[in-house]
């Protein structure tokens, strides 16, 4: 016992941390966490939910239950990054994300392409706070030739491996082409396709935006 008194005194001596500031510093842990992101993880369960939702806000996408973490979507960028690591509440920057995905890009998926550009500018000074993606299987030449002048804004992104991206229940791009919301935890909480208008989108990103304090 004596020896195991001097072995703890020669720690504390040395400036190792007692077991109490050990505790400490992961009650602060917490408590910064809580602080920070707890706003965020608060108002997901009560867009989910609808709980103390006085207004009774009702989407305009379709919600995907259970949400999906987009690390299962086996998606990376251009240079090879997994686009998981983009989210999480470790990243300080992480943003909302609109994310048009296709198989063959036709008519329909330009129209979703098209309608992810106009509702990110019309979100005016928040436009910085969401981020645009796609994920198109087959790109035609002619919309590879105007990508840079008509979708610069735009980031590409490619399945991580051989195997084709585990989508949401639901969602089928090779049939029907989808916009992917994305929240700043990574999780894909909801999509929307041609039967939605710039509007319906507008109005759900502005409630999120509004209610969350990330992203």
């Amino acid at each position: 016992m004596t020896t195991t008194m001097a072995n703890r005194e020669s720690d504390q001596q040395s400036g190792g941390p007692t077991p109490e500031q050990v505790r400490r510093g992961r009650r602060t842990a917490l408590l910064l966490f809580a602080i920070g992101f707890g706003p965020m993880v608060f108002a997901t369960i009560m867009y989910y939910t609808g709980w103390l939702n006085p207004a009774g806000h009702t989407n305009n996408g379709e919600l995907i239950q259970p949400v999906l973490p987009i690390a299962e979507l086996q998606l990376q960028t251009a240079d090879g990054q997994p686009l998981a690591n983009r989210f999480g509440p470790q990243r300080a920057n992480a943003e909302w994300m609109m994310m048009v995905v296709a198989g063959q890009c036709t008519e329909e998926c330009e129209n979703l392409l098209y309608l992810a550009r106009q509702v990110n500018i019309a979100l005016g000074k928040n436009a910085d706070r969401v981020s645009r993606a796609a994920y198109i299987a087959n790109v035609p030449a002619g919309l590879e030739a105007r990508w840079s002048d008509e979708y610069s804004g735009m980031e590409r992104l490619q399945s991580r491996g051989d195997q084709a991206p585990a989508w949401p229940a639901g969602v089928q791009p090779d049939r029907e082409p989808r916009i992917l919301l994305v929240d700043p935890f990574g999780n894909v909480m909801m999509h929307y396709g041609n039967e939605h208008t710039g509007k319906d989108m507008l109005k759900d990103l502005k409630h999120l935006m509004k209610i969350s304090q990330i992203g």
